[in-house]
């Protein structure tokens, strides 16, 4: 009997017409991730505890079966403007609305009602593994030097787990080459300063919970806390002034653009953002501060915001 390589995997996405009604993702629906850590079964343990006149283990029974995916995927374009990205499919499933601007841009904002769900095949070596009514949580970081990325947290109701003859023909067309995070591909704004930034990271913030009730099984978005971390080269308190802005809990936008081609241009912005208790320390024998970020909305579901261009 032929030997499982740990290698060879593949995922298909699909959004669902209907809530946890398979959708079918083909090959065409292949998501091109990296950095996989798959919960294939977690389900809550029932203890019986009978009493019986001998001691030693009972067995116990498992409910509410789902499974749990985590993955990132390169920040990039679609490769023409106002075209959705490949992994536009996880930000609809995230709770986000996609706004397409035909050859201008696609947005991604926030929603709270009616939000999507998704049909995820994950494949390890010519084993299917099926989750249906999939939502997910995002986080998007840029550090200097490589590749930005966003990382994704699914969690869904367990389908069916079966042998498959072969692995699906997963190419990666479509999938835009990544550019480096750099002076000249990436530009950040925080405060209204135009910050010479180590890091950022951004997370969504959508808390997934499980509910398995009478007369329904679902994947809910339960909560959201929009938050995120920078680390930024410290500069004279006269140029910028963490400290006062952290004290007055002033809220101010935050803006990054990475990428400089149409159709490879990725966006992210939030207009009321607080810093939290700056931290010092040092890189290259420079100081710098790491500054906790809350991503506050304003009117509501304009915590923030991802466009490509």
């Amino acid at each position: 009997m032929a030997k499982r390589r740990h290698r060879k995997l593949a995922m298909l996405h699909k959004v669902e017409d209907t809530y946890g009604s398979d959708a079918g993702p083909a090959a065409a629906d292949a998501i091109i991730g990296s950095n996989v850590t798959f919960t294939p079964f977690e389900a809550e343990e029932l203890q019986r505890d009978l009493m019986l006149p001998y001691m030693g283990t009972q067995g116990l029974l498992l409910t509410g079966a789902h499974a749990k995916i985590e993955f990132d995927v390169d920040i990039a374009g679609s490769g023409a403007a106002g075209t959705a990205p490949r992994y536009g499919s996880l930000l609809r499933v995230s709770g986000m609305a996609e706004v397409i601007d035909p050859g201008v841009s696609v947005a991604y904002q926030i929603v709270e009602d009616d939000t999507e769900s998704g049909s995820l095949y994950f494949i390890s070596d010519k084993v299917q593994h099926v989750i249906l009514g999939a939502r997910a949580t995002w986080t998007a970081s840029w550090s200097a030097k490589a590749i930005p990325r966003l990382r994704f947290a699914m969690t869904g109701l367990l389908g069916t787990i079966t042998d498959i003859g072969a692995m699906p023909a997963v190419t990666d067309a479509g999938w835009i080459t990544p550019v480096p995070v750099s002076k000249a591909a990436t530009t950040m704004s925080l405060h209204g300063w135009t910050a010479v930034a180590e890091s950022l990271e951004v997370q969504l913030g959508n808390t997934l919970t499980p509910r398995f009730m009478i007369g329904d099984e679902s994947v809910e978005v339960g909560d959201r806390k929009s938050t995120g971390s920078a680390v930024v080269e410290a500069r004279s308190l006269a140029e910028i002034d963490w400290f006062q802005r952290a004290q007055a809990r002033t809220r101010a936008p935050l803006s990054i653009t990475h990428g400089t081609e149409a159709g490879n241009i990725v966006g992210l912005s939030a207009p009321a953002v607080e810093i939290g208790k700056p931290a010092q320390g040092e890189s290259d024998g420079f100081v710098n501060y790491s500054l906790p970020l809350s991503l506050c909305p304003v009117a509501g579901l304009d915590d923030v915001e991802l466009v490509i261009r």
